[in-house]
């Protein structure tokens, strides 16, 4: 929290012109230095340092999760780790400490949020929305930036058609929201490994 709203903050341009700054890699630094002492024998995949070790069991971590946020004092950022068993996610971590909130689940033990600041795994469980109908949904995205005519923003366009709302929540947020009941559909172009990982248990146990 210490680097958020700071002005002096470096950004970079990644490759695939999303942005990065020295808070991302500083942050996966440091989970991958603590992760390496505590499961010294899973591997570790991030966004910003790639994988390191090989082994059925993975730690995925996205060190910020909506850096262009971030990087401009909105605060709907967060970071997120997984835990992985081959292809599946058991564990799965959202802290957003800007928003004071984290969510997370662990696998056939349902899907929880609290804030950042207790100690312990102390929060309120939370469940999807019971909304059945298409006309009663809220549906939230992230991007359409990328073109009119990508498949993916013609079949988002005829699907806001027949929902009661939209609106683009974005990153997390809004498979949190899912998770929380508050949003019944979130939609994305494209996504990572880190980006969905640490989701998908929680929006499943939720469900």
């Amino acid at each position: 929290m210490e680097n958020f709203l700071r002005a002096d903050l470096m950004v970079e341009t990644k490759p695939d012109l999303t942005p990065v700054t020295e808070v991302d890699r500083g942050v996966e630094r440091l989970l991958r230095e603590h992760l390496s002492v505590i499961s010294p024998d899973d591997a570790i995949v991030g966004e910003e340092y790639g994988q390191a070790g090989a082994s059925l069991r993975s730690w995925v971590i996205d060190p910020i999760d909506g850096t262009k946020n971030f990087v401009r004092g909105v605060p709907v950022w967060a970071t997120l780790i997984a835990l992985m068993q081959g292809d599946e996610s058991i564990v799965g971590v959202v802290s957003a400490p800007a928003l004071g909130r984290r969510w997370w689940a662990v696998k056939n033990s349902g899907a929880f949020t609290g804030s950042p600041e207790h100690s312990g795994l102390i929060g309120r469980r939370i469940h999807v929305s019971k909304v059945s109908k298409m006309t009663d949904a809220s549906i939230s995205f992230s991007d359409l930036s990328i073109g009119s005519d990508h498949p993916f923003v013609t079949g988002f366009t005829k699907l806001t058609n027949s929902v009661w709302r939209v609106r683009g929540y974005g990153d997390f947020w809004q498979h949190c929201l899912v998770a929380e009941g508050a949003v019944d559909i979130a939609a994305e172009p494209a996504v990572a490994l880190w980006d969905l990982a640490p989701l998908s248990i929680i929006v499943t146990e939720a469900g």
